[in-house]
């Protein structure tokens, strides 16, 4: 049976089944819908990690341990945690000396303060929830600790929003049909991408689930924003 994409309502089944479905080429074709900037994102989101030996790191919405990878290598205890069978599957394959859980987001089986940061990487935007996945790192990082965020967000400069825009919702799906086994899941990742929240936006949900200190630091023009938080 073909699987399809999630729908917009995020149910967590769908998107399960969706990102198991495309795990086995998940990193190769986000390299090609992003022009290959993801690598460079990633970097620029380890500094802002700032990992270190002796931390404890919770890298949620991990899928196949890429933003984990840089992590382990600065000396971090890192977990990194998905809710798809087919990415830890295909993380576990990867890179094997990486402790792989499976974690839900918005009900995450960790103690309360166990982490020095938690940290999530294009993945916040496929919650049901975003303020519960919120709530429930803020839970399981300690008084002091930190949140790390890097999604899609949007271009500051208005001409080049426009052309981006255009390009998620028309040559991104056509990019996606040449490349993947499932350009579904790509058009659903496309429309919540142009569905998500503005920095100022996502700062502010972030501060309502009890985090301060925020600042947040845009890559590629605003393409990506990594939203940096404190818990108090």
């Amino acid at each position: 049976m073909r699987m399809s994409r999630a729908n917009m309502d995020k149910n967590p089944d769908e998107v399960a089944a969706m990102f198991d479905g495309v795990a086995k080429r998940y990193d190769l074709v986000n390299d090609l819908l992003s022009l290959g900037r993801t690598k460079a994102w990633r970097k620029a989101t380890t500094k802002i990690i700032d990992p270190r030996p002796g931390q404890k790191i919770l890298d949620l919405a991990a899928g196949t341990g890429s933003s984990s990878e840089p992590l382990a290598a600065a000396g971090a205890d890192v977990i990194p945690a998905d809710f798809s069978e087919g990415m830890l599957a295909a993380g576990r394959k990867a890179r094997p000396h990486l402790a792989f859980t499976k974690a839900d987001a918005l009900n995450l089986p960790f103690a309360n303060g166990e982490f020095d940061t938690a940290t999530i990487s294009f993945g916040l935007r496929n919650t049901q929830n975003t303020e519960r996945a919120l709530a429930e790192m803020l839970r399981v990082v300690k008084s002091g600790g930190h949140l790390v965020v890097a999604e899609f967000s949007s271009p500051t400069w208005l001409p080049f929003r426009t052309i981006y825009t255009n390009y998620l919702m028309k040559a991104l799906p056509w990019v996606a049909r040449k490349t993947s086994s499932n350009p579904d899941a790509y058009i659903y990742l496309a429309e919540s991408i142009r569905a998500w929240p503005d920095q100022e936006a996502l700062a502010a949900k972030i501060s309502a689930a009890g985090w301060v200190d925020i600042t947040w630091t845009n890559l590629t023009g605003g393409v990506v924003a990594v939203h940096k938080a404190r818990k108090p």
